[in-house]
């Protein structure tokens, strides 16, 4: 079966079984989970009511994700615990775009991880760049909750990285090893 480009509707019965309309088959939450794994958009329909409780779905496959008992948690208790401790409080409405705005960054930087990593040795230091605009972002981000706090301007590149200085040490070297071969 080929990816499907549109959002797929899952629906939800009483019976708590939930109805893939593309595939024409009942599916379960680790298929759902598999599906965001693969980029696919879906959302999910209370089949009586007609509501949509893709979130409540999408919170289920995370505590089911989260109980698992093979030790392998994403979420660090004092996270839950934070996380919990302002549902109610005055910073609940920002929290929402917070995280997704969090996460967002993270998956581009893991992205650009990824390229850094596949990338030949001497190649741009992605690494120092991605912990620098991590630290942006982060400071950024707690630059909206504090009120009438200026953005941030960005410094300009240093003339000489420190990259540049490790691949001067590393020719060096090089040519120190070449000239005792000789």
């Amino acid at each position: 079966m080929g990816k499907s480009s549109g959002k797929v509707t899952i629906k939800k019965y009483a019976n708590r079984r939930l109805y893939d309309t593309e595939s024409s088959s009942y599916i379960t939450l680790d298929r759902l989970g598999a599906m965001i794994r693969e980029g696919r958009d879906f959302e999910v329909i209370d089949a009586k009511s007609g509501d949509d409780i893709t979130h409540q779905v999408l919170t289920q496959i995370i505590v089911e994700e989260e109980s698992r008992g093979d030790g392998a948690t994403m979420l660090p208790v004092n996270f839950l615990r934070q996380l919990i401790g302002l549902y109610g409080g005055q910073m609940q409405p920002a929290v929402p775009q917070y995280l997704d705005a969090a996460m967002d960054m993270f998956s581009k930087n893991h992205a650009a991880m990824r390229e850094a990593v596949a990338a030949p040795f001497g190649g741009p230091n992605m690494f120092a760049d991605l912990a620098k605009r991590n630290m942006a972002m982060f400071q950024e981000a707690g630059r909206a909750f504090v009120p009438g706090a200026a953005p941030r301007k960005e410094p300009e590149a240093e003339p000489h990285s420190e990259v540049d200085k490790l691949r001067a040490e590393l020719a060096a070297l090089q040519a120190k090893v070449d000239k005792l071969g000789k």
